[in-house]
């Protein structure tokens, strides 16, 4: 029951973090609409990043599910991309391969990171993807082989289903429906 009570404290203290200073193109829906959120919400968290300018997502919004572990901050956040994105770091299901989303000793997580400084380390990921350490391995290949195709296929997913007059449908679309011509 503490560590719950623990848990709860430092998701008010994070989300209230998240509303006064949140990371650069990050917005977090429900805090919007309320800035006392449920203990429900708490645990599971919906997120929006912009493509970061001057990349293959700019423009583009991509919603993403966060659940905290009830063990958190002893365990990292599981983040998951909703919005289908063309990524050699980022699979066909949403999951992302980036060290501070995992523990020791293959990852970095620790306690002293938050839910802000994943949401930045995701951002930097779209910005600078790191094809060495790929989920996709023929995305990889294609970012550090055939770079043109790689930038092609990135701009025409972004449009096609992280547009920003499509957030709010993003939430209805699923991974399912992704072009196989576009794969």
């Amino acid at each position: 029951m503490a560590q719950a009570a623990r848990l709860n404290l430092r998701m008010q203290k994070e989300l209230k973090l998240l509303i006064t200073d949140p990371p650069p193109g990050v917005s977090i829906p429900m805090l919007s609409e309320s800035e006392n959120p449920s203990s429900s919400s708490l645990s599971n968290i919906e997120a929006r990043i912009e493509g970061p300018e001057g990349t293959v997502y700019a423009k583009g919004v991509f919603t993403l599910k966060i659940q905290i572990p009830e063990r958190y901050p002893f365990q990292p956040p599981n983040v998951t991309f909703i919005t289908p994105i063309y990524h050699p770091n980022i699979d066909n299901g949403g999951r992302i391969c980036l060290d501070i989303l995992n523990l020791p000793p293959k990852g970095a997580w620790q306690p002293s990171l938050n839910i802000s400084t994943v949401l930045t380390s995701i951002g930097l990921l779209l910005s600078e993807p790191n094809p060495d350490d790929g989920l996709m391995a023929e995305t990889s290949r294609e970012y550090k082989y055939n770079r043109q195709a790689f930038d092609q296929k990135a701009r025409s997913w972004t449009e096609k289903y992280a547009t920003a007059e499509d957030t709010g449908k993003i939430n209805n679309c699923s991974f399912s429906t992704i072009d196989p011509i576009m794969v």
